[in-house]
């Protein structure tokens, strides 16, 4: 009953086509909307190559994600509120493992282009993935269904070869433009290469996915950096016409308390871009991170690993090890690295933001694992020792976030604690460089850093320049960044001239016979597994950590999929109100009620007597395509 002694009504809705898509939370969660349900459902079905085509078509670096992504999919994988979320990410690994860019089969793309320029699908057309405007695969003129003259070859520079900047580059040369990717430093791959040690995503990866990139047409100028003297103006005069900036967060940021100026104080960045391009920087026995993110535990897992040490000497360590000698010790022996590494944050565990998602609470396991100390809830106060490192002192931190959620840490100075340490290194934050730009250049900085710009196109205050991932938003994931390429590829491409193309939602709705909707035996009882890795003493330098899934287990994992893509459809002219559907259900969730108790818009009655079967299970399959 209502506050006024009214009976409640039950409230009502007629759902559309988004409201269907929005029930797939995992495609909502991705920023480039793979419909990763489907990719995971085709895999339960043995249909692999459907599976990679659909994870594939709205990203260009598929393989990459199937690594490292930081995977908001699986945060809001409707399995998760249930027990755990479905293994999404290497689920994704699985199939590009045999079709993507790291399985080496140029024969597999080569004939999507051969059957896109022939008009037939190869298998493709019923993983929703024919009409993918972004495919690389497919032919320009199959693949947006351009004119053959609007492919004017217009000159693009997408200044940086990061996650944003390959994705813009990707997405430009199938729009037909020419396209030039300027790199600073010698590999592409921007943060991906340089920031994401080795053991994490191997760079092999890295350079087929480019590659792939490169073989539509892209041309890639590692070892070039814009400077004060060679800049945008520069790049105009060269009859560059439009301008993508995707700069990583490269520089560090540094932290103002004593001591920080000591030797072995490094900054997070830096030293996880001198090890990514094979420097030694040799921390000591006793390293202590400061940080709470992804990055900290990247600089914190490295420090424990010898990255330089031969295999032979790793194995006569490992042999010269004999019964179970102090943990740290022993570990530390046997990667060569240092022997005790501390990770400390102002965050509580709970708010640490690299335990925030299923991926980054698996990562921070696998650190505790490899015996990293974690110290969450305490503040650095002051790096002591004399011209070199000794030791750091912390204190007690008691919040970090005031009332309005703004960083507002507040200590506790009864409460300290010493940590010795040869090397400190800072994970506090980074920032892009932009010096090369200048003033005549019309690009608008704003006080946090960061370029401005329109979010919505992501056009910045000068005309025909473009800007995204880390150089407009600050750090963030990888396919956030891939989002942000994808977008100002559009933006350009109606810049220069093209038509005007907007995402336009596509749907197969597919009706399923009642001997057909069946949940795999005990998908319910099943728990979320993760792929094996490689064994704790094995963990050295450039190993690759994690295994990809066997085809049986992979299998297993993607049947615990709830299939959100499938919703029940009723059809009240034919229901003949005998209520045996709210008996039977198990959960209880149906319910006949008079239609008086039911709050719905009288504009939306004469819609609940649409004439199709009274109850059938329909599935809804997704996908962006450009019009």
């Amino acid at each position: 009953m209502s506050a006024s002694g009214q009976p409640e009504k039950y409230p009502a809705r007629f759902n559309d086509l988004t409201w269907y898509r929005t029930n797939v939370p995992c495609m909502e969660a991705c920023p480039v909307h793979t419909d990763s349900g489907r990719y995971v459902q085709l895999i339960a079905e043995g249909r692999h190559e459907e599976a990679f085509l659909t994870a594939r078509a709205p990203n260009p670096l598929a393989s990459i994600c199937g690594r490292v992504c930081a995977a908001p999919c699986e945060d809001a994988c409707r399995r998760g509120v249930i027990d755990e979320a479905v293994a999404i990410r290497p689920l994704k690994r699985f199939v590009t493992e045999q079709f993507g860019a790291e399985s080496a089969r140029p024969d597999f793309y080569r004939h999507l282009l051969e059957d896109a320029d022939a008009g037939t699908s190869s298998g493709f057309q019923d993983a929703g993935c024919r009409r993918a405007w972004h495919l690389s695969q497919l032919n320009p003129n199959h693949a947006t269904g351009m004119a053959a003259g609007e492919q004017t070859g217009r000159k693009v520079a997408v200044i940086g070869s990061g996650p944003a900047g390959l994705a813009c580059a990707h997405d430009l040369a199938i729009l037909g433009a020419d396209v030039t990717v300027f790199e600073a430093l010698d590999h592409a791959g921007g943060m991906l290469r340089y920031g994401v040690p080795e053991y994490r995503l191997p760079r092999g990866v890295i350079e087929r996915e480019v590659g792939i990139i490169e073989d539509l047409g892209v041309t890639l100028r590692t070892g070039t950096a814009l400077t004060e003297e060679y800049h945008l103006g520069r790049l105009r005069e060269e009859g560059f016409e439009a301008f993508f900036i995707s700069v990583g967060a490269m520089q560090g940021r540094d932290l103002n308390i004593p001591g920080s100026e000591r030797d072995g104080v490094v900054k997070a960045v830096d030293y996880l871009l001198n090890i990514n391009r094979g420097y030694r920087v040799d921390l000591g026995e006793r390293v202590v991170v400061i940080g709470g993110g992804s990055v900290a535990l990247d600089a914190a897992r490295s420090a424990i690993r010898d990255f330089y040490q031969p295999m032979e000497e790793i194995e006569m360590t490992a042999r010269a090890v004999v019964g179970q000698p102090a943990m740290d010790a022993a570990r530390g022996a046997l990667r060569g690295g240092a022997t005790e590494v501390h990770v400390v944050s102002l965050e509580s565990l709970a708010e640490m933001p690299a335990a925030l998602t299923v991926q980054g609470r698996e990562e921070l396991d696998g650190a505790l694992v490899e015996g990293i100390h974690l110290h969450p809830a305490w503040g650095p106060k002051e790096i002591t020792g004399g011209e070199q490192v000794s030791g750091i002192e912390l204190v007690a931190c008691t919040r970090v976030f005031n009332e309005q959620g703004r960083f507002d840490p507040q200590f506790d100075d009864s409460t300290t604690m010493a940590l010795e340490a040869d090397a400190v290194i800072l994970a506090v934050g980074q920032r892009s460089d932009f010096s090369f730009l200048r003033e005549e250049d019309g690009v608008e900085i704003a006080p946090t850093g960061t370029i401005t710009i329109d979010p919505e196109t992501l056009a910045t205050s000068a005309a025909g320049i473009y800007a995204g991932g880390d150089a407009a938003f600050g750090p963030r994931i990888a396919i956030e960044a891939v989002a942000n390429g994808k977008r100002a590829a559009r933006s350009i491409h109606e810049f220069l001239g093209g038509r005007e193309r907007k995402l336009t939602l596509q749907v197969d709705i597919s009706r399923l016979e009642t001997t057909e909707y069946r949940m795999p035996e005990g998908y319910e009882k099943r728990d979320r597994q993760m792929p094996d890795s490689v064994e704790l003493e094995r963990r050295t330098g450039i190993t690759e950590v994690e295994h990809a899934f066997n085809e049986t287990e992979a299998r297993v994992q993607a049947e615990r999929c709830l299939a959100c893509h499938i919703d029940t459809i009723y059809d009240p002219l034919l229901c003949v109100l005998c209520g045996r559907c709210a008996d039977v259900c198990p959960e209880g969730c149906l319910k006949f009620v008079p239609l008086d108790q039911v709050d719905i818009p009288e504009d939306q009655l004469r819609l609940a007597r649409c004439p199709t079967d009274a109850m059938t299970m329909e599935r809804f399959n997704f996908i962006e395509t450009m019009e």
